[in-house]
């Protein structure tokens, strides 16, 4: 079962690298930014797996909390984009 979680934990790493590498070099702001919220899809992933695996539950704490800052930066770039300003 350990192999099993470290196996994902290397694949989920492989597709966070790949992520990144887009996210570099992305044709586009908005292919960028895909790349970014995918990564921290991934982290969020990965943070869980790595909670399960050395039963530490505040992991998923800051999965959570991770999410939420991911979300809110997606959010606050598409309203930069849209309007030209955040706090208008």
């Amino acid at each position: 079962m350990i192999t099993l979680f470290l196996a994902v934990a290397l694949l989920i790493l492989v597709s966070i690298s790949l992520s990144l590498y887009r996210g570099a070099v992305g044709p586009g702001v908005f292919n960028r930014v895909a790349a970014v919220n995918v990564v921290g899809t991934k982290t969020i992933a990965l943070l869980v797996i790595l909670g399960y695996f050395f039963e530490r539950p505040l992991f998923f704490d800051i999965a959570i909390l991770y999410a939420m800052l991911n979300f809110i930066g997606t959010l606050v770039f598409a309203k930069y984009v849209e309007r030209g300003d955040v706090c208008s």
